[in-house]
């Protein structure tokens, strides 16, 4: 394929892409100031680097980018599903290709020469991503309404239990949105790719 163009990402994802990173970097500013209205461990998130300005408008704010990255997750998820897209980026995935591809990169000697297929590790960062984001709904929820929706917060651990729950999801998520970051920065073409949509070769 030297030197052709390939369309790499459709349009529906790279829409899906570019709405999560608005849907998360609002979720996570908005929830370090709710974190700091009443914190889990003992530290506070530096007042500079949240959103909101208060608890009050850092709930609106909250609330409003929680519906959207359930509702884009669900369209990402349908379009995914229904058209192969998962399928054929995401499997298979195999526990041996995962260790051999993790280890690979710890070392440093992990290729993204062809963009057009994702290795295991990153087959396996995308799907934890979606499966943090996910749980982090559901925990929300069961912070939010942990009356009406008792049945989910007890699954996990009742309250505090969900609210343990969505901070480390946070955290996880947080993590990879830094690795994903660091790895653009190392490979700068993959920006322009879900920019475009299109991988020139060669």
């Amino acid at each position: 394929m030297t030197g052709q163009t390939v369309r790499l990402h459709p349009l529906p994802v790279r829409l899906a892409h570019w709405v999560n990173v608005a849907a998360i970097f609002l979720m996570v500013g908005s929830g370090w100031r709710i974190y700091n209205a009443s914190p889990l461990f003992d530290f506070r998130i530096p007042n500079q680097i949240t959103l909101g300005g208060w608890l009050g408008g850092a709930l609106q704010w909250h609330f409003a980018a929680m519906w959207l990255l359930a509702l884009n997750g669900m369209l990402y998820l349908a379009y995914g599903i229904a058209t192969g897209h998962l399928r054929r980026r995401m499997f298979p995935l195999s526990p041996r290709a995962v260790l051999s591809d993790v280890l690979a990169a710890l070392r440093g000697r992990l290729s993204h020469e062809d963009l057009t297929v994702y290795n295991a590790a990153q087959k396996l960062a995308y799907l934890t991503a979606i499966a943090l984001a996910l749980l982090l709904v559901l925990s929300g929820l069961a912070i939010w309404k942990p009356v009406q929706l008792h049945w989910l917060a007890s699954l996990m651990g009742d309250y505090e239990g969900a609210r343990l729950l969505h901070f480390f999801c946070m955290a996880g998520l947080v993590l990879f949105v830094l690795v994903h970051v660091t790895l653009v920065i190392l490979v700068p073409r993959t920006f322009l790719t879900m920019i475009t949509g299109k991988l020139k070769h060669g």
